[in-house]
């Protein structure tokens, strides 16, 4: 059974950085994809990154394209949310998630909350 724990989330000013990790534990990772979503209060759930567990490809969410990078240790089953000049607007809990190529996101974290003062 795949488990994930998001860490790293916190409050920071607008214009910061932070750095959120996701521990991936309960099998081989090698043909899967990751993935980080948020989801605001009162909002649904938004597609912020995402990257092959084996490979390089990632994609990114309009709002956050230029400013985010994801990245994974795959020594370390880790997987990395790069968060620079921050707004206001990124303020929400960061999720998680992986699941096989071509089948969707199955399994996910429990969430990291983000706050992003003005």
């Amino acid at each position: 059974q795949v488990h994930l724990a998001e860490s790293g989330g916190g409050l920071v000013q607008a214009g910061g950085s932070l750095r959120l990790s996701c521990a991936a534990s309960g099998r081989t990772f090698s043909r899967y994809v990751m993935g980080w979503f948020r989801q605001a209060p009162g909002k649904e759930r938004e597609f912020v990154a995402t990257i092959r567990w084996s490979g390089d490809s990632t994609a990114y969410g309009a709002s956050v394209k230029g400013r985010f990078t994801i990245s994974r240790d795959t020594a370390k089953n880790t997987v990395y949310l790069q968060m620079n000049s921050l707004k206001p607007e990124d303020t929400a809990v960061y999720f998680c998630a992986a699941g096989p190529l071509g089948a969707g996101y199955n399994s996910w974290g429990q969430g990291t909350q983000v706050t992003v003062s003005s």
